[in-house]
């Protein structure tokens, strides 16, 4: 297929589709893009050679995250030479997680599969992971080997080996952007923030079957990474958010509780030996002793409310903590 013109930025806004299939689709490629069009071309090429061979109506879904580099102006010119291409433009950047959110939302395939813009990620793995959703329901590929600077590799390899620790699910690249999902997962994890890299555990949590696949990986050739210092201590913050969405959210006080026995124990602890001390005649009114078990009791009790507080709070608002993978019962006509 031939590529359009893109040496004529315009400034207009993105045309609406005129006269597209409303037809079923198999497949749904989402691709967040932002500040890549040196790539896009070559993208667009790979991803008509890697599809070509499958017989399955696709759809091409890119979500420009508020390009400033001409992007937006090549999506408008895919978008008018091939009726499988969506584009989305957002006014702004608001991130990763926001474009996939807005990809999930327009897809209508049965099957998804996410990819980065930068050619880092492969589309000729695209039909390995779709053929390997027949045993599972999540696919995430595992970057094997990295052709990424030690720099952007050893903050991964802490990052997934907290990730391994802390949720249990045995993954060697949570946050590889290349993976193929069912449509009912995407449609049941809530996306926001930052949570995109925390999909896979997310899903596992609801009870979806996860799998990983090694896939092809190579250096960057165009643009420039958008990984920063700041996104590693970003990725520690969320994946607190993600330990409490996932092992503690219907169930708050089992979190705050556990803090608030600890401080609660140790401080009466102190008080008891300090009450002991002052029966048998020392004095312990000017001990920083005293002080530190009585703020520890203080730390307790507020622990233990702010649990209770969090409980009342879950529990007053309507909530669905379970997923039904299937429902079978006969139909009664009387």
């Amino acid at each position: 297929m031939t590529l359009p013109a893109t040496t004529h930025p315009s400034t207009e806004p993105i045309a609406q589709p005129v006269n597209r299939s409303v037809s079923s689709i198999d497949l749904s490629i989402v691709i967040p893009v932002y500040d890549e069009a040196a790539s896009l071309p070559e993208l667009y090429r790979e991803l008509c050679e890697a599809l070509a061979p499958l017989p399955l109506r696709t759809e091409l879904i890119f979500v420009d995250d508020g390009s400033t580099d001409g992007s937006t102006t090549i999506l408008q010119d895919l978008f008018a030479s091939d009726p499988r291409v969506q584009v989305i433009a957002f006014r702004r950047n608001f991130g990763k997680s926001a474009a996939l959110a807005a990809g999930f939302r327009a897809a209508r395939g049965s099957v998804i599969v996410t990819l980065d813009a930068d050619l880092q990620d492969d589309p000729h793995e695209i039909p390995r992971l779709v053929t390997a959703l027949d045993h599972a329901d999540l696919v995430s590929g595992w970057k094997s080997p990295r052709r990424d600077p030690w720099t952007k590799r050893l903050p991964s390899w802490v990052f997934n080996w907290l990730v391994r620790l802390l949720t249990g699910v045995r993954l060697h690249d949570v946050n590889c952007g290349l993976k193929a999902y069912r449509a009912e997962v995407v449609r049941e994890i809530p996306l926001y923030g930052e949570l995109h890299r925390f999909i896979p555990i997310l899903a596992h949590a609801r009870g979806f079957r996860v799998v990983e696949l090694p896939v092809a990986h190579r250096p960057r050739r165009y643009g420039r990474s958008k990984y920063g210092p700041a996104r590693f201590a970003r990725g520690l913050f969320d994946l607190m958010t993600v330990l409490f969405l996932t092992q503690y959210s219907p169930r708050p006080l089992h979190l705050f509780g556990w803090f608030g026995l600890t401080a609660l124990g140790l401080g009466t602890a102190i008080n008891a030996y300090l009450s002991v001390q002052w029966f048998l005649g020392h004095p312990i009114g000017h001990r920083p002793l005293l002080t530190l078990g009585v703020l520890l009791m203080t730390i307790g009790a507020q622990f233990f409310l702010t649990g209770l507080l969090a409980e009342l709070i879950t529990h007053s608002a309507p909530r669905q903590d379970y997923s039904i993978r299937q429902h079978l019962r006969h139909d009664d006509d009387r």
